[in-house]
C-alpha cells in the first residue's frame, strides 16, 4: 500500500492537533514529580484533552484502556498507567496523541523525577539527539533507511542499542499508516519520502542489550535486563526543504 500524501489542508489540520498534543504532553510532563502516581499523570492529560475538544488518540487502540501510555525505567513503551507512585531518580516516558477533526497527531518524552542520575541524564540527552538527527535525514528523495540508519550509527556511536521489534510508522487518518519507520537500518533502503508525506519518528533506545519482554501489565514493553530505556516521538510532515514538526507545543 501507498503511503497517503496529504494535503496543505490536511496538514493544517494535523498540525493544530500535534500543537494540541504536544501542549498537553508538555503539561502532564511537567507534573512528573515524586510522589505522583502514574494514573493521576493519566487523569490530568484525559482532563486537558476534554478541555481542548479533541479525543485521545490511544484509548481503546488495541483495547488500550487509558489515554496516555506511562513507561518507568526499564519500561520503554506503551506502560499502562496505575497507582504505581514515581520515586526520586526515576525516568518516565509519556506517550500521547489526540484526534482532532479526524486527524491523528503522536508524540513522546522521556522525563526524569526530581534529581536523576548522570547515566540517565546522558540517556536522554542522547535519545533526544537521536530523533532530531532523524528528522533532519526526512526530507523528499531520501528513504525510511537514512532516517534509522542515522538513528542507528549515532545511538550505537554513544553505547546505546536501538530497539528493532517497535518502530516508527505513517500517520494522519489514522494512528498507524504505512509506511514503517525503523530506528536502523541502511541507506538508501526502505520506502522513498515525498513530500506530502506525514510520519511519526520515535527512537526507543536501551542502556544494554535491546532484549524485550512483554511487561507484567501485558501492555508493556520492558528490558529484561533492568536496563534504563528512554523514548522521545514527533509526528512530523515531510515538506519540500524538510521536515516540519507538527507536535512541538504552541509557544
Amino acid at each position: 500500500m501507498n503511503p497517503d500524501i496529504k494535503s496543505e489542508e490536511d496538514i493544517a489540520k494535523m498540525r493544530e492537533s500535534g500543537h494540541i498534543a504536544g501542549h498537553i504532553l508538555a503539561r502532564v510532563a511537567s507534573e512528573a514529580k515524586p510522589g505522583v502516581t502514574t494514573q493521576e499523570l493519566n487523569d490530568l492529560a484525559e482532563k486537558l484533552a476534554r478541555e481542548a475538544g479533541v479525543k485521545p488518540a490511544f484509548l481503546g487502540y488495541d483495547n488500550f484502556p487509558a489515554v496516555l501510555c506511562t513507561s518507568v525505567n526499564e519500561t520503554i513503551v506503551h506502560g499502562l498507567p496505575g497507582d504505581e507512585k514515581l520515586h526520586e531518580g526515576d525516568i518516565v516516558g509519556l506517550d500521547f496523541g489526540v484526534i482532532y477533526e479526524g486527524w491523528y497527531s503522536d508524540t513522546a518524552v522521556t522525563v526524569g523525577v526530581g534529581e536523576i542520575s548522570f547515566e540517565a541524564q546522558r540517556l536522554l540527552r542522547v535519545t533526544k539527539k537521536a530523533l532530531r538527527l532523524g528528522i533532519r535525514k526526512a526530507k523528499p528523495g531520501n528513504t525510511v533507511g537514512d532516517i534509522g540508519n542515522t538513528i542507528q550509527r549515532y545511538a550505537e556511536s554513544e553505547g546505546y542499542s536501538v530497539v528493532r521489534e517497535l518502530v516508527g510508522h505513517g500517520i494522519g487518518k489514522d494512528l498507524h499508516e504505512e509506511p514503517h519507520v525503523p530506528n536502523y537500518g541502511k541507506r538508501g533502503e526502505g520506502e522513498v519520502l515525498r513530500e506530502g508525506m506525514t510520519i511519526a519518528v520515535e527512537p526507543m533506545l536501551i542502556d544494554g542489550l535491546a532484549d524485550l519482554k512483554l511487561a507484567a501489565d501485558r501492555f508493556g514493553y520492558q528490558s529484561p535486563h533492568s536496563k534504563l530505556t528512554a523514548h522521545f516521538e514527533h509526528t512530523i510532515a515531510i515538506k519540500a526543504k524538510g521536515a516540519e514538526v507538527l507536535t512541538e507545543a504552541r509557544r
